[in-house]
């Protein structure tokens, strides 16, 4: 592998960037629903028990390994692939479910070329990079509060669907989507240190 300046880092999130995760619970929440049971949104916190069953969901043996790969994060890593980053996969580790951890790093193995790292946190907002790839709202903030020159590329889902911020760019998997996308790596990959990011 070709040397990469150590400071050209991007993140990967695993659930809902790299690993279909909205896929897999919406089809196990149906299955574990009952009959006439109205339609459930997996990501409403109004209802404990919604959470309670997506916990129970998570806690299966070889939940978290089977997930599918998820084809808006293969396009961006891809695309940073071919831009000399250092690729890091930065999951959290869900603290109902302790089979979790051991089963992303199964997934990674399976899908990923075998040097791309992996972290598992409970606080990514602790971990450096140049770029996050991340679905989830609170994960970005929580990283771009330490990362203010940072720049995120969000791949789009219903649940993130009215979040904004100047730094993050929304993934859509069209071609203009993916053409802004690129621009803005190009725009991080010139910016010299403590200068602000324009995208």
């Amino acid at each position: 592998m070709d040397w990469k300046p150590i400071e050209n880092i991007a993140l990967f999130d695993l659930d809902g960037t790299l690993a279909d995760f909205d896929l897999a619970m919406k089809r196990d929440m149906v299955e574990i629903a009952t009959p006439g049971e109205e339609k459930i949104d997996p990501w409403d916190r109004s209802k404990p028990w919604i959470k309670a069953r997506k916990s129970l969901i998570m806690r299966q043996p070889g939940w978290w390994a089977r997930l599918e790969p998820f084809q808006l994060g293969f396009d961006i890593l891809e695309m940073i692939l071919k831009m000399n980053f250092e690729i890091h996969v930065l999951t959290k580790g869900p603290s109902a479910s302790a089979i979790a951890w051991g089963e992303k790093v199964e997934w990674c193995k399976q899908h990923l070329d075998k040097e791309v790292k992996i972290t598992i946190t409970e606080d990514k907002g602790l971990v450096y990079g140049k770029l996050l790839v991340d679905d989830w709202p609170k994960y970005i903030e929580r990283w771009l509060k330490w990362r203010p020159r940072g720049l995120v590329i969000m791949p789009a889902h219903e649940h993130n669907k009215d979040f904004t911020h100047p730094n993050v760019i929304r993934y859509d998997g069209s071609s203009e989507s993916y053409h802004e996308c690129g621009i803005a790596v190009n725009k991080i990959m010139a910016r010299k240190a403590g200068q602000e990011l324009k995208i």
